[in-house]
C-alpha cells in the first residue's frame, strides 16, 4: 500500500463511500496516535497534539489549515494553550473516508517536522 502521506485526497459527494470495518483495521494503524470516536452518531478521526506554548499551538494549526486548503478537506481544529485538538471527518457522508486517514497521516508529519 501507498504510504498515506503520499496520496492525495480525492473530491467526495454525499454519494461516496464510507470506509469499510475491513479498510478501517488496515489503515488506523499506520495512524496509531488517532482516536476513532462517534460524536452525534458520526465516526471521525481525533488526535492532540502538545506545545509549549500558544505561539507555536497557533502556528502549527495554521499549517494543517495550509494542507487542507491544499488538500480541499477540512478538519475541525481547536487551538489552546499548548495544545492543537484535530479531528477529521467527511462531513458530505456524515462518517470516516480515506480522505481522513490520509488527512490524519499528513497532519502526523506536519507535526514530527516542527
Amino acid at each position: 500500500m501507498t504510504k498515506l502521506t503520499e496520496m492525495k485526497c480525492v473530491a467526495c459527494n454525499k454519494d461516496s463511500p464510507i470506509v469499510t470495518d475491513e479498510e478501517i483495521s488496515e489503515l488506523k494503524p499506520t495512524i496509531p496516535d488517532w482516536e476513532l470516536l462517534e460524536v452525534d452518531g458520526i465516526n471521525r478521526l481525533e488526535n492532540s497534539y502538545r506545545f509549549g506554548n500558544f505561539v507555536d499551538a497557533m502556528a502549527f494549526s495554521i499549517q494543517v489549515g495550509i494542507i487542507s486548503e491544499e488538500e480541499g478537506h477540512h478538519p475541525a481544529i481547536l487551538t489552546e494553550w499548548g495544545k492543537v485538538k484535530i479531528s477529521w471527518w467527511t462531513h458530505k457522508i456524515k462518517g470516516l473516508h480515506k480522505n481522513d486517514f490520509i488527512m490524519a497521516a499528513k497532519t502526523d508529519q506536519l507535526f514530527s517536522e516542527n
